[in-house]
């Protein structure tokens, strides 16, 4: 069984997927990119701007299910360019501040949007 997470707080999808899909315990987070949910455009800035608003619309999927960052036990990072790694590096350790989930980083040849920066999460109840 699974149930659809939708909430207001996070851009909708932009195409034919769900922002996060819970079944048996675990909650998945589709990409999120760093699009503003009040206004639907872009945040305006860099890497430090885009993964901030990214973690945000994250954050708000987690909650809206019920879950908090401290569940979150696997994350995608998906990087137009390995050069911003450090940066988008550096707010990720803000926000998982302790006993940050499982990782992988790459880069990738192009993201929706020509956005910066995209991120997935897993977490578990």
């Amino acid at each position: 069984m699974k149930k659809v997470i939708r909430t207001e707080n996070a851009p909708g999808a932009v195409g034919p997927y769900s922002q996060a899909i819970e079944s048996q315990g675990f909650l998945f987070v589709s990409g999120q990119i760093c699009l503003d949910p009040e206004t639907g455009k872009l945040v305006p800035g860099g890497i430090v701007e885009q993964t901030r608003q990214v973690l945000q619309n994250i954050d708000a999927i987690l909650s809206a299910a019920g879950y908090s960052k401290r569940n979150v036990v696997k994350c995608t990072c998906l990087l137009k360019d390995m050069g911003h790694f450090r940066e988008m590096n550096a707010v990720y350790a803000d926000y998982f501040d302790k006993d940050p989930p499982a990782r992988a980083a790459y880069q990738v040849a192009g993201l929706p949007l020509d956005v910066l920066v995209e991120i997935e999460a897993i977490a578990m109840k």
